[in-house]
C-alpha cells in the first residue's frame, strides 16, 4: 500500500488547509482510494422525495456520475462521524436532520468505505456548498438506477436499496433488565429506569446480533415500564427511545408493543428473560433475546 497526496486539482475540503486523510491509498495491484484513513458517505432516505445523491463535478475521480456526499475520514474519526460531517459540507444537511439506521461497510484491508443510511427526521433542501458537486438531487428510489453511478455506488446499490425495507425494533422489557443488576434499583425504580432509557439513546447492535443483513444496525427502541418505574419522565429530545407505559401488566403491554410492531413490518426483538414471556412474544412473530444480552451491549 502506498500514499499519495492529491494533485492541485484533485479533491479538497471546502475551506481551510488539507486534513491528512485526504490523500490517495494505491493498492498494490495499482487501484487508488480516496481516504487515508478510509472514506464514508451519507445515504439520506426521505420518505417522500427518495434518496439524496449528489452529481460530481467532471474533474473529480468518476466524474460525471451520480454518488453520495461523502469523503475521506479524519484521523481517529468514526465512520458516522465522518459521513456526516462530509454530508454537511458537501450538501448542506443540517445537524439533527438525519436519525441513523444501519452501516454497510467495504473493506479491502488497505481501505475501507462505510456507508451510512439515514431516515430523514426533519426535512431539508441540499445545498451545493463543494467544488465537486454539479447537482444534489432528491431522487426517487425507483429511478436511482436509471441515473449512471459511480462504480462503487453502483455495485452497492442492489442491497442497500433491498435493506432500505427493513426496520429492526427492540422492545426492552425494562424491569426485568434493571433488575438484572443489584445496583441498588429496588430503591429508585424511576430512577433506574431512566438511566437504562439513556444508555440506549443511539444504540448501535450488529446485523450478527439482529439475525440481519447489514455491519450495523441502530434500532428504534421500545421501553415498556410497569408499576413505580412509570414515574420515568420523557425525553423529546430523543424520539428513538419511545416510553411506554404499561397501564396493568407490564407483559401483557410488551406483547401488544411487539405485535404491532410486527405487523407494522418491523424486524422485532424483544429483550428479556422471563421465559413465560418469551413464548408468548415468539408466537407474535418476534425473537427474544435476554437482559445479559442487552447489558453486554451497554456496559
Amino acid at each position: 500500500m502506498t500514499i499519495v497526496p492529491p494533485t492541485p486539482d484533485e479533491p479538497r475540503r471546502p475551506e481551510g488547509p488539507r486534513d491528512p486523510g485526504d490523500a490517495w491509498v494505491i493498492a498494490p495491484t495499482g487501484e487508488r482510494y480516496w481516504g487515508r484513513f478510509g472514506a464514508a458517505g451519507l445515504l439520506a432516505v426521505d420518505p417522500e422525495r427518495g434518496v439524496l445523491l449528489q452529481h460530481r463535478v467532471s474533474w473529480s475521480h468518476f466524474g460525471g456520475t451520480w454518488g453520495l456526499p461523502g469523503g475521506a475520514l479524519h484521523e481517529g474519526e468514526s465512520a458516522i462521524d465522518g459521513a456526516q460531517r462530509e454530508a454537511a459540507e458537501e450538501a448542506g444537511v443540517p445537524e439533527g436532520a438525519v436519525r441513523p439506521r444501519f452501516t454497510s461497510v467495504l473493506d479491502l484491508d488497505i481501505w475501507s468505505y462505510t456507508t451510512l443510511v439515514a431516515d430523514v427526521v426533519e426535512p431539508f433542501d441540499p445545498v451545493i456548498s463543494d467544488p465537486e458537486s454539479v447537482a444534489l438531487e432528491w431522487v426517487p428510489l425507483d429511478e436511482v438506477a436509471d441515473r449512471p453511478l459511480h462504480p462503487g455506488f453502483g455495485e452497492a446499490w442492489p442491497r442497500l436499496r433491498a435493506l432500505l425495507d427493513v426496520r429492526p425494533a427492540l422492545v426492552v422489557d425494562a424491569a426485568n433488565v434493571v433488575g438484572s443488576v443489584p445496583d441498588g434499583w429496588w430503591r429508585d425504580r424511576a430512577g433506574a429506569a431512566t438511566r437504562l432509557r439513556s444508555s440506549l439513546a443511539g444504540l448501535e447492535v450488529s446485523g450478527a446480533d439482529l439475525e440481519l443483513p447489514g455491519d450495523a444496525w441502530f434500532p428504534a427502541v421500545s421501553f415498556v415500564v410497569e408499576g413505580q418505574a412509570k414515574a420515568i419522565e420523557s425525553d423529546a429530545a430523543d424520539e428513538a427511545v419511545r416510553i411506554v407505559r404499561a397501564p396493568a401488566e407490564g407483559d401483557d403491554e410488551i406483547v401488544a408493543e411487539a405485535s404491532r410492531l410486527v405487523g407494522a413490518g418491523h424486524a422485532v426483538t424483544v429483550v428479556s428473560s422471563d421465559r413465560e414471556l418469551r413464548a408468548r412474544v415468539e408466537h407474535a412473530g418476534a425473537r427474544v433475546q435476554g437482559a445479559g444480552w442487552l447489558r453486554g451491549l451497554i456496559d
